[in-house]
């Protein structure tokens, strides 16, 4: 059998983006990009940060004739605008849906303060230049992050979902991780990677455990990366990582095209992991963080932060990375 390392292979300029000194609100990092391949041209969304004291993350926007190579903006393309933002947009995450483009993101409230909570919220965008707040979708009052949809509604996954939409008995999905759903009354004892579902796209009404942390190098928590990806065998999910001793690496599985909740396969080893100096040291050390996919031609484009520093690039065969995590099972 092929390992991870022979599948997934980094961009060999990365990283793709790193902090520009000439605008001020970039000037201190760039990471955690969400993408979108349009069929022309690849879009990044990617975080950044300008200043240390405060840490209020904008939004950047760069894009990409060929996925490698990016030209980015000069001008912030989203910033703080409403009230639950006011401590930063953080880890946007892309996806086309119903001939829309939306993009979630984390918002912190009191972040490192005297309450901290972080929520995720959606928006949906035309052009990357104007965007259309829809609010926050995760359960108020707990730390909820890592949201990201799936790109076509489906069949409840239960049977028993309220209130379905009359006219196609079918119902929106997405990922998210709970990080306070923990304990004997949630199944879990650490923070997980949860399947909701509901008739609209921002009032999730049912919840169920989907990712569960197995391995040691995930042992505290692990966390959806970019929205899933449909393929012939399923959806490939690519997730983050964390071990007891604050690594971040990335993992993936396959869920049934139909049936998202069944988990047709899963890496006991992750696909990428901190190795290379710009992934090793940064803000935060040793950080593989994916958060964008993109396929072109059959070719899986990953895009990572990495070391809350930088944004970088990996690549696979989408058909062989897929058949080796079914292999795992």
């Amino acid at each position: 059998m092929s390992s991870a390392n022979a599948i997934i292979e980094r961009y060999d300029e990365n990283p793709i983006l790193t902090p520009n000194a000439e605008n001020w609100w970039e000037s201190k990092s760039v990471f955690n990009c969400a993408s979108i391949y349009d069929g022309k041209r690849v879009h990044l969304l990617y975080r950044a940060v300008g200043e240390y004291k405060d840490y209020i993350s904008r939004i950047g926007y760069a894009s990409s004739n060929d996925g490698y190579i990016f030209t980015r903006n000069n001008d912030t393309a989203t910033e703080p605008v409403e009230e639950y933002e006011r401590y930063g947009i953080e880890d946007p995450r892309l996806f086309q849906l119903e001939s829309r483009t939306y993009f979630t993101y984390v918002v912190p409230s009191n972040y490192v303060r005297e309450l901290p909570t972080v929520s995720s919220a959606l928006a949906t965008t035309e052009d990357y230049r104007e965007f259309k707040r829809l609010g926050i979708v995760t359960p108020m009052l707990h730390d909820d992050k890592d949201v990201v949809y799936f790109s076509t509604k489906m069949s409840p996954a239960s049977g028993d979902l309220k209130s379905l939409n009359e006219h196609d008995g079918k119902c929106y999905f997405s990922l998210h991780r709970p990080s306070s759903w923990i304990g004997t009354s949630y199944g879990v004892e650490r923070p997980s990677i949860w399947l909701a579902e509901s008739t609209n796209l921002t009032n999730f009404q049912k919840y169920s455990v989907l990712l569960k942390p197995e391995q040691d190098w995930e042992a505290a928590k692990v966390g959806a990366g970019p929205p899933p990806i449909k393929t012939k065998r399923g959806w490939l999910v690519i997730y983050h990582g964390v071990s007891n001793s604050k690594v971040y690496r990335a993992g993936a599985a396959v869920l049934d095209l139909n049936e998202p909740n069944i988990v047709l396969g899963r890496c006991t080893s992750p696909i990428l992991e901190p190795e290379r100096e710009y992934e090793t040291r940064g803000d935060v050390n040793n950080v593989v963080f994916p958060s964008g996919a993109c396929v072109i031609g059959g070719k899986l484009f990953l895009y990572y932060g990495a070391a809350d520093k930088v944004c970088c690039l990996a690549t696979a065969n989408l058909d062989s990375l897929v058949k080796y995590v079914l292999e795992r099972n």
